[in-house]
């Protein structure tokens, strides 16, 4: 390791205040980078001529930063997880100014797959950093804070799309993240830790390919197995591809010198049952901040930028639950009591919406917002946090990536999962309605097109379709649950922060009591 890679671990107090803004703005900003184009969408495809392929630029990011996440942990690992972090922010940041200049679709497209790539990295190197900087029983109180910003960040980057496009120009929310990132980069640089890479080992190259290839697939069947048809010969393809992959990464990874994804980590219940757990709660989570301030624009008549607004008590439920609970993890420790109040609390919040209608007034559902947010924010660090103490140091960005990787592909099912029941049920309730005028029984923008009492009629339909949807995903949040019950996590596992130059082992690899 060089002379210039020894920069010694941030101490108490200044330099782990340090690390951590570095690793809160990256985290922000990768995570913005998923939902501002949601507004833009529309003005981009104007301003490209690419109406036809303008989903790509959202699918495009997923799908790399999807495919890139087990790769960036495992080179963390064995490379150092600084130098990956300061690489994978750097490529980030070049993309996001390729995504502002771009001239037709096919640039932005690249570009933003170039994001994502950069992007994954960036989420799951940072949050296998926080093992590095702090031990243990600390890791709940930062995880949560982390997470705060990444559910804070899903409701205000469709605003911040919005004021962009609206008062400058979409390109601006790519491009203001340079300045950001900039400063980000320079403070990471210096306060970062650089902990001794692991074993050298030959990159698992096939490995990463083959989950990548993976990835792929998931991604593309969840983002557009409804446009082009759940029993068309391209979504069943894709998903036997799927299968046919998953199966054969398997004697892949064992026969790997450094596999990407450790099978040991597969025979942990710990990681299993806690990445299973990260799914289910994703997927809940996801239909709930991206389709909540449709159900608001649509039902209620507010405007993009007031459905935020109706969002803060969900947003203020998830920063209070995040924090309080990252506290009692680290002074107690009880990282399964936790998250079974989590996803309690979670599962009342989609109960809760499973009753809203067209009629529901605007403060019962800022009750139901925060209850829902309570129960979103105590779940991803408690999932998080248990995987790391369970693992010793040198497999912390595997671990993280693989919590990561199951979270990803778990938000991008819930979304297209509810978005299937949504539309479904809409359809179903307004088929006998007329279409002239411009109604659209498979689009709710145009319930704006019916006369009066019709229109009340499909806003009636539209709120329902929303709250049955809710209904259906409740019983994934009922099974993490179960699931939950089986986990051991305990009090102090897992690896000590880095010191510097060098990365240590487990210390508490050792039984100790279960919570």
């Amino acid at each position: 390791m060089s002379k210039a890679d020894k920069s010694p671990a941030p101490e108490a107090g200044g330099g782990v205040a340090a690390a951590m803004s570095a690793l809160v703005l990256a985290v922000l900003l990768a995570a913005l980078d998923q939902t501002i184009v949601s507004t833009a969408l529309p003005r981009m495809a104007e301003d490209l001529n690419g109406f036809d392929d303008i989903a790509w630029v959202s699918a495009a990011y997923l799908l790399a930063s999807t495919a890139v996440t087990p790769m960036w942990g495992k080179l963390g690992d064995m490379f150092g997880r600084k130098r990956l972090y300061l690489a994978s922010a750097s490529v980030f940041l070049i993309a996001s100014v390729a995504c502002g200049l771009a001239r037709n679709l096919s640039e932005l497209i690249g570009a933003r797959a170039l994001q994502g790539a950069g992007g994954g990295g960036m989420i799951v190197l940072t949050f296998a950093l926080v093992g590095d900087i702090v031990g243990p029983s600390e890791r709940g109180r930062y995880q949560g804070m982390f997470g705060s910003v990444y559910g804070v960040a899903s409701i205000v980057g469709p605003l911040l799309g919005g004021v962009f496009t609206d008062q400058l120009s979409w390109r601006w929310a790519f491009l203001v993240n340079l300045p950001v990132g900039i400063v980000a980069l320079a403070i990471a640089a210096r306060a970062l830790p650089a902990a001794a890479p692991g074993t050298r080992a030959r990159v698992d190259y096939f490995g990463a390919t083959v989950l990548a290839a993976i990835a792929t697939g998931l991604v593309l069947v969840t983002s557009f197995g409804e446009r082009w048809g759940w029993g068309s010969p391209a979504v069943v393809g894709l998903i036997a591809g799927t299968v046919a992959l998953a199966v054969l990464l398997v004697p892949v990874e064992r026969r790997a010198a450094a596999p990407v994804l450790p099978p040991a980590m597969f025979t942990s219940r710990t990681v299993v049952f806690s990445s299973l757990i990260g799914f289910f709660a994703n997927a809940a989570m996801f239909a709930v901040l991206v389709y909540l301030p449709t159900y608001l624009q649509i039902v209620h008549g507010v405007s993009a930028t007031l459905s935020g607004i109706h969002m803060l008590p969900l947003v203020a439920g998830l920063v209070v639950s995040q924090s309080l609970a990252g506290r009692r993890a680290a002074h107690a420790g009880r990282l399964r009591a936790i998250l079974l109040a989590g996803l309690t609390a979670n599962l009342a919040g989609l109960l809760l919406l499973s009753t809203i209608g067209a009629a529901t007034h605007t403060l019962v559902l800022s009750v139901y917002f925060l209850i829902t947010g309570i129960g979103i924010g105590m779940v991803p660090m408690v999932v998080l946090t248990t995987v790391q103490n369970s693992v010793p140091a040198t497999d912390l960005g595997a671990a993280s990536a693989v919590v990561t990787f199951a979270r990803s592909i778990g938000a991008a099912f819930g979304v297209a999962v509810f978005g299937t029941l949504l539309n479904t049920g809409f359809a179903d309730r307004t088929h006998a309605l007329p279409t002239a005028g411009g109604f659209d029984a498979t689009r709710p923008d145009t319930i704006g097109e019916l006369p009066g009492t019709l229109r009340h009629t499909a806003l009636d339909a539209f709120a329902h379709a929303t709250a049955t949807g809710y209904l259906w995903i409740a019983p994934t949040l009922a099974l993490g649950m179960l699931l939950a019950l089986f986990l051991k996590p305990t009090r102090e596992s897992g690896a000590a922060p880095a010191a510097p130059g060098r990365c240590e082992p487990s210390a508490d690899k050792r039984s100790v009591r279960a919570t």
